[in-house]
């Protein structure tokens, strides 16, 4: 990560964390996670004192396109694919857990990592260029962790989940909205997700907390189910890898189901 990778600012009490890679559609590095979860850790232990965060993403094109796929060359093993996912199920943990209001403002591709991150604030303002999804069974290969997958049903439907993830398909602006993905539609996210947090930092934070941690712990009834078989079967398949130099590549990828 370049010390311009990700971008914190903050206004009063409300902070603003920018994906800024958009050259990349702000594909996200693992020292993008990693500061991701450096800022929710020091708002965690209060040493980053705020009412309220927004995350966007740099430019017009895309809230953030997923993990960088060049990193996913770095997986070798049945290991390397579980710490991956237990790097990510931590970073959207600290995410999730935050005890102020979180605003995802979408501009463009929201996708793999991007729309985890999405799907783990309160609410998502978007444009009307949105594209929301996890077109992982025509790219790459590989799946999702349990966390990932519930929170999906949640916010979802286990049946809108589930034909996302076999269609791979994106969802548009006008399904999220009638759907409740996100909670308006604007012509400029990020102003509106600023008016969103001052209005929010004005409410009891300790109503707001509880209030958070409450659904956040009826979901996490939910997601107690054991996915390591299914992350090692997809991280350390040929077709994994075949979907790794295929889309570094940009070609159309050969599965095999091996």
């Amino acid at each position: 990560m370049t010390d311009t990778d990700f971008l914190f600012q903050q206004s009063a009490h409300t902070g603003v964390i920018t994906f800024n890679r958009p050259h990349a559609r702000n594909a996200l590095t693992y020292g993008m996670y990693e500061a991701l979860a450096e800022v929710c850790g020091r708002i965690h232990d209060s040493t980053l004192p705020l009412r309220s965060l927004i995350i966007t993403g740099a430019g017009d094109k895309a809230f953030a396109a997923g993990t960088d796929i060049s990193q996913f060359r770095k997986l070798g093993s049945a290991d390397d694919a579980l710490e991956y996912e237990r790097t990510m199920d931590r970073v959207m943990g600290a995410l999730e857990s935050l005890p102020i209001p979180t605003v995802a403002a979408i501009r463009g591709a929201c996708t793999g990592g991007g729309a985890a991150i999405a799907a783990c604030c309160d609410l998502r303002i978007a444009s009307d260029d949105i594209r929301y999804g996890f077109p992982i069974a025509r790219t790459l290969g590989n799946c999702l962790s349990s966390d990932n997958l519930s929170r999906q049903v949640e916010l979802l439907g286990a049946a809108r989940t589930r034909e996302l993830l076999l269609t791979a398909r994106l969802i548009e602006h006008e399904e999220a909205l009638s759907i409740g993905l996100v909670s308006e539609i604007s012509a400029d996210p990020i102003k509106r997700a600023h008016e969103l947090c001052e209005r929010m930092n004005e409410h009891a934070p300790l109503t707001l907390a509880a209030s958070k941690e409450g659904l956040r712990r009826l979901r996490e009834q939910a997601a107690n189910v054991e996915s390591d078989d299914l992350i090692v079967a997809c991280y350390t398949s040929d077709d994994f890898r075949e979907g790794i130099e295929a889309f570094l590549g940009k070609r159309k990828p050969q599965w095999n189901g091996h």
